[in-house]
């Protein structure tokens, strides 16, 4: 397996806009960094298990039937290229939504599970990046263990983005011109991930 296509698919997934990165960065605003990592623990955690489940279960049917994972490999792309088109054209994420409640460890995890987008690129994970050898187990529970770690480390830096959050982004381009940025890291991932 290619690794460097999978870590970059991990970072974007992971350090891109989307529902968790803006809870965690609203929660760090007004409680703190120290006080948002147990959200970030819980998600993180929960997300790397969805890779892990759906690679131990999906892993094996892809390494007896090539032609399904060809499919799901062409699926996996189409899908990552029309997500970061979605991002591309995206207007700004809304940052300044006030949280009224703490983003918690089980309410982060909880959002993981039933957010199908976290199923879907965790299926995309799978179908794009899990080798097919005789170690397919651990070479998924080690992508799940790397998508762990840049995860959690994506998120600890919303968090500390939450602190400065209104010397960063003091306009909407700039958060704009981020999505871009990673709307095209996003689609590179995603056709180095069909063609490794």
């Amino acid at each position: 397996m290619n690794i460097m296509p999978y870590l970059l698919f991990a970072f974007v997934a992971s350090i891109t806009p989307g529902p968790t990165n803006i809870l965690v960065l609203t929660n760090s605003q007004h409680y703190g960094v120290k006080n948002t990592i147990p959200a970030i623990l819980g998600g993180c955690l929960a997300a790397s298990a969805i890779v892990l489940i759906s690679g131990a279960g999906a892993g094996e049917v892809l390494r007896q039937y090539p032609l399904i994972r060809q499919i799901m490999s062409w699926a996996g792309m189409l899908w990552l290229s029309w997500m970061s088109w979605q991002l591309f054209i995206a207007p700004a994420a809304n940052l300044s939504t006030s949280a009224h409640n703490r983003f918690t460890a089980h309410a982060a995890a909880l959002l993981q599970i039933i957010n199908p987008k976290t199923w879907m690129m965790a299926l995309a994970v799978v179908s794009l990046f899990a080798p097919t050898g005789e170690h397919t187990l651990r070479d998924v529970a080690l992508m799940s263990l790397w998508f762990l770690l840049i995860s959690v480390t994506c998120l600890l830096c919303w968090a500390w983005l939450g602190k400065a959050v209104n010397r960063v982004f003091r306009t909407t381009i700039a958060m704009v011109r981020f999505q871009r940025l990673m709307a095209l890291c996003l689609l590179i991932s995603a056709w180095a991930g069909m063609f490794a």
